[in-house]
C-alpha cells in the first residue's frame, strides 16, 4: 500500500503518527507517574497509598483529572489576564517537545535531528519564562517570591547541567541522541559512560542538577508550602494547576529519559526489546527521584546556591579535563590513575574552598 502513495504523503503520514504517539504519551506518564509517587512515597512513610478507585488504585489518575477539569478556574481581580492565562500553556508545551529527540527505542526516535542534544537542552530552558510569568501575573506576593526563587534555581542549575554533558559530546563527537547510545554499545553494558570515572561524576551532576531544574525535593524551595503557600502557583486551580503538575512529572520524565540515554546506554542491553531496557532504566532513575522526596529535607536558600556555584560548577569544569585525560590516556591503567588523582585533588581542594567561604559562626546571647 505504501508504494502507491507519493513520498510527501507518506512524510505528513509520519509526522502525524510522531505527534499523535508524544501527545498520548506525554500525559499518560504525568498521571500514571503521580500514582507511583503517592504509592512509593506511602510506602515509605507505612501507607498504602490510593487503593478506592479502581483495582489496587488504577483509575486514581482518572480521577483526578476529572476532579481538576470539573473545578472553578479562578483568577484573581488585580492579576494579568493574558500573562495568568498563557502560563500553564506555555509551562506544557516544552516538556511535550523534548520527548521528540529521545531514542526510546532502536529506531523509535520521533525526529532523529543532528543536534537532538543542543535541542532539548535550548527548549527545556524555556520553561523559566513560564515560571516567571506565573508569578508575575498572578500579582501576589508569594507567587513572585516562588517566581524570582525559580528564576534564580534554574539559571544558576543550568549551567551546571549543560556543562556536565561536555565529556560526553567531546567522547562521541556528536549532539545527535541516537550516535550517544550507539556509542555506548557492546561489551555487555561496560561501555557506558557511567563506568567510567567522568561519566560516573558527570551523571551524578547531570542528575541533581535535573532534579533542581524540576524543582523536586530537596530543590524544591520555589514551592515550599511552609514558606511560600504554594510558590508561583499559588493563585492557580482547576485545569491550569493541572497543566503545571502536568509539566513537572513530563519534565521529571524526560530528564530521567536523557540522564539514561547519556549515560546508562539508552536502548542498549541484551535478550530484552530496546524500548523495554529504555523505560526500566528510565523509571530507576524516576524511583530515585521519589526517595529523594521520601527522605531528605528541603536546603535552605544559601545552601541551594552554593551547592551550584561553589561545588557543583568547578567539578563540571575539571571533569572536562578529566575526560581530556581519559581520551588521549595510552591504557586503562593510566586513564584510571589519572582521572582518580585529578578527581580526588579536586574534591579536596572544593573542601578546602568551601571551608573558607562558610560564614563566622557568632552565640547569639539573650537581648541581641
Amino acid at each position: 500500500m505504501a508504494g502507491f502513495l507519493p513520498d510527501w504523503v507518506l512524510v505528513i503520514k509520519s509526522v502525524l503518527i510522531s505527534i499523535a504517539a508524544i501527545a498520548f504519551l506525554g500525559p499518560v506518564t504525568m498521571m500514571y507517574l503521580t500514582l507511583l509517587e503517592r504509592k512509593v512515597v506511602g510506602r515509605m512513610q507505612n501507607r498504602i497509598g490510593p487503593n478506592r478507585v479502581g483495582k489496587w488504585g488504577l483509575l486514581q489518575p482518572l480521577a483526578d483529572g476529572v476532579k481538576m477539569l470539573t473545578k472553578e478556574d479562578i483568577v484573581p481581580t488585580p492579576a494579568d489576564p493574558i500573562a495568568h492565562f498563557l502560563a500553564p500553556i506555555l509551562i506544557v508545551v516544552p516538556a511535550l517537545l523534548v520527548f521528540a529527540v529521545i531514542p526510546f527505542g532502536r529506531g523509535m526516535t520521533a525526529v532523529d535531528l543532528n543536534v537532538g542534544l543542543l535541542f532539548f537542552i535550548a527548549i527545556s530552558s524555556t520553561t523559566t519564562l513560564a515560571i516567571f510569568m506565573a508569578s508575575w501575573g498572578s500579582r501576589n506576593k508569594f507567587s513572585l517570591l516562588g517566581g524570582m526563587r525559580s528564576v534564580a534555581q534554574m539559571v544558576s542549575y543550568e549551567v551546571p547541567m549543560v556543562l556536565s554533558v561536555v565529556p560526553v559530546i567531546l567522547i562521541t563527537g556528536s549532539l545527535s541522541t541516537n550516535d550517544i547510545v550507539l556509542a555506548q554499545g557492546g561489551w555487555g553494558g561496560l561501555k557506558w559512560f557511567i563506568f567510567t570515572p567522568w561519566g560516573l561524576l558527570a551523571f551524578i551532576i547531570f542528575y541533581l542538577c535535573g532534579v533542581a531544574e524540576c524543582n523536586r525535593s530537596p530543590f524544591d524551595l520555589p514551592e515550599a508550602e511552609s514558606e511560600i503557600v504554594a510558590g508561583f502557583h499559588t493563585e492557580y486551580s482547576g485545569m491550569k494547576f493541572a497543566l503545571f503538575y502536568m509539566a513537572e512529572f513530563m519534565n521529571s520524565f524526560t530528564i530521567s529519559a536523557l540522564a539514561a540515554t547519556l549515560f546508562l546506554g539508552g536502548w542498549q542491553g541484551p535478550v530484552l526489546p530496546s524500548w523495554l531496557w529504555f523505560f526500566m532504566k528510565t523509571y530507576v532513575l524516576i524511583f530515585i527521584m521519589i526517595w529523594f522526596r521520601g527522605t531528605l529535607p528541603r536546603f535552605r536558600v544559601d545552601q541551594l546556591m552554593n551547592l551550584a556555584w561553589k561545588f557543583l560548577l568547578p567539578l563540571t569544569l575539571i571533569n572536562i579535563f578529566v575526560a581530556g585525560f581519559w581520551y588521549f590516556a595510552p591504557n586503562t591503567i593510566v586513564r584510571v590513575l589519572m582521572s582518580a588523582g585529578v578527581l580526588s585533588l579536586s574534591f579536596w581542594g572544593l573542601q578546602k574552598l568551601n571551608q573558607g567561604y562558610a560564614p563566622e559562626k557568632r552565640v547569639y546571647q539573650f537581648g541581641d
